[in-house]
This record gives C-alpha cells, sequence and structure tokens, in this order.
C-alpha cells in the first residue's frame, strides 16, 4: 500500500517568497480594506477624526512655539510651518503604532494558513498613508487661507512622502517582529513615539538647531524626512540641510534594508511563538 507524505514547509525561498507576494496581493487588499473600515466604523465622527487630530494638535505648537516661544516661521505662516511637519510625523508614528501590533492582532491568521507574513505589516502602514492623504487637506486649507502658493520644488514632494514610507515600513518591521518574541516592545513604542515628536523638528524649523550640532542631530532620521517635506511644500522660503539630510536618507535606507532582512529571518518562528 502506497503512503503518501505531506510536509509542511516553514518558508520559501527567497526567490519564490517574493513571487508569493504577488500570488497573495488580494489578501493584502482585504487587509488593508479592512484595517481602514475598522478604524473609521468604530470612531463616532468617522473620517473627521484624522482630520481633527493633527488640526488641534498643530493649533497647540502654533501656539506654543509661535506665539509663546516667538520662535522663526522661516517667512512662513507659522501653522503651515508645523503642518508641513506634522504630515509626516504623523504618518510615521502612526504607523509605526499600527505595525507593531499587526501581527499580534492577526495572530488567529498567521497560525492557521502559510501566506508572506510581510503582507500584515505593510498593509498597516498602507491604512496609515490613507489617514496621511486624509490630514493632507488640511494642509491645502491652510494654503488656501493665508494665500500661500508653493513653488516648483512641489513637485519633488512625492519622492519625501516615499523615503517616509520606507522609514515607516522598515521601524515597522523591526518592531512587528520584536513585538511577536518579546511582548514589552508595545509598551516601548508609544514611549519611543511620544519622545520622538519632542526630538524632531514638528513644532519648530530646524534652523534652531546650532549649527555645529545639525550634522548631529541628524541622526535622527525623521530630521532629514520633515525637512525635505518643507523644503518642498515651503519652497525658497525653507534651506534644507543637505549633510544632514544626506545622512538622514543612509539611515533610512539602512533601517528598511536592515528591517526586512530581520524580519525575513524570524518569520518562519512567527505561527510557533505568536
Amino acid at each position: 500500500m502506497n503512503m503518501q507524505r505531506l510536509v509542511i514547509r516553514a518558508g520559501h525561498t527567497d526567490r519564490q517568497y517574493w513571487r508569493d507576494l504577488w500570488r497573495y496581493r488580494e489578501l493584502f487588499y482585504f487587509l488593508a480594506w479592512r484595517d481602514i473600515l475598522v478604524r473609521y466604523k468604530q470612531t463616532v465622527i468617522g473620517l473627521a477624526w484624522a482630520l481633527l487630530r493633527p488640526f488641534i494638535t498643530m493649533v497647540v505648537f502654533t501656539v506654543v512655539f509661535g506665539t509663546f516661544a516667538d520662535l522663526p516661521s522661516e517667512g512662513v505662516p507659522y501653522p503651515i510651518l508645523v503642518f508641513s511637519a506634522l504630515l509626516p510625523w504623523q504618518f510615521f508614528a502612526n504607523a509605526l503604532t499600527d505595525c507593531s501590533n499587526s501581527l499580534i492582532n492577526d495572530s488567529n491568521l498567521i497560525s492557521k494558513i502559510y501566506f508572506p507574513r510581510l503582507i500584515v505589516p505593510t498593509s498597516a502602514v498602507v491604512v496609515s498613508f490613507v489617514d496621511f492623504l486624509i490630514s493632507g487637506m488640511i494642509l491645502l486649507g491652510l494654503m488656501a487661507w493665508y494665500d500661500f502658493v508653493p513653488g516648483w520644488q512641489i513637485l519633488a514632494l512625492p519622492l519625501f512622502t516615499l523615503i517616509a514610507f520606507a522609514l515607516s515600513l522598515g521601524a515597522g518591521l523591526w518592531f512587528s517582529a520584536l513585538n511577536v518574541e518579546y511582548r514589552d516592545f508595545r509598551y516601548v513604542v508609544p514611549f519611543i513615539v511620544q519622545f520622538g515628536l519632542y526630538i524632531s523638528p514638528v513644532g519648530f524649523s530646524s534652523s534652531v538647531v546650532p549649527k555645529q550640532w545639525q550634522l548631529l542631530y541628524s541622526l535622527n532620521p525623521m530630521v532629514g524626512v520633515i525637512d525635505g517635506f518643507r523644503w518642498s511644500i515651503l519652497g525658497g522660503n525653507y534651506q534644507i540641510y543637505w549633510p544632514g539630510f544626506g545622512l538622514s536618507l543612509l539611515l533610512v535606507s539602512f533601517i528598511l534594508g536592515s528591517g526586512i532582512l530581520h524580519f525575513r529571518r524570524v518569520e518562519r518562528k512567527f505561527a510557533d511563538v505568536i
């Protein structure tokens, strides 16, 4: 009597894995769409929450840094200066928070069937990107209110958005993988987000940092991302520190590359420890 044996493999070769990402694209669409629906259906004010939260933060920063501290606004209205930085920062913060919990939230799915686990945190970043696009409506409203017209540098905005996406995904992959193995990281991420808001140039311009410290300050990769957004939105009114931006870009590349490598290395153990 012939006996057939079913072998369940823990993973695929890299080439097969990247093909599987395309084969399971419908699962990616489903997870992203599900999270978008859940996020807005379970809030009282729905889509308005994605507008209200950054707007209130912008008002607070404008009053504290622009009115009380009287920090320079680079020749543009202070609310536009703040919101041009708040857009990428909230995208990163939301993506990092959602990514870090994404594997835990979908543990039932991960423990039952095979699919490239990279789909789960990536779909979480896409959901945060939807919030980013919705929040961009506030920036358009501020430009119309203050009669502010951006220069040709606005054409570079998609490039800096891509950089912000890469940083969010890279950091999200690191923390989503670490959170599976060490559940304490669910408490670490909110601290990082809160602390990062204070050390990033969201409520103020990077120009207030002394020249001799700007390169060191750029070790925070969000500095380069925020400066890139401000340069593209504010145009000639904002001078970007290019050596610092180059350093931030290198760090973003490292975080994304190492995040993918680490995620792939520990991915096979997710179903066992989740």
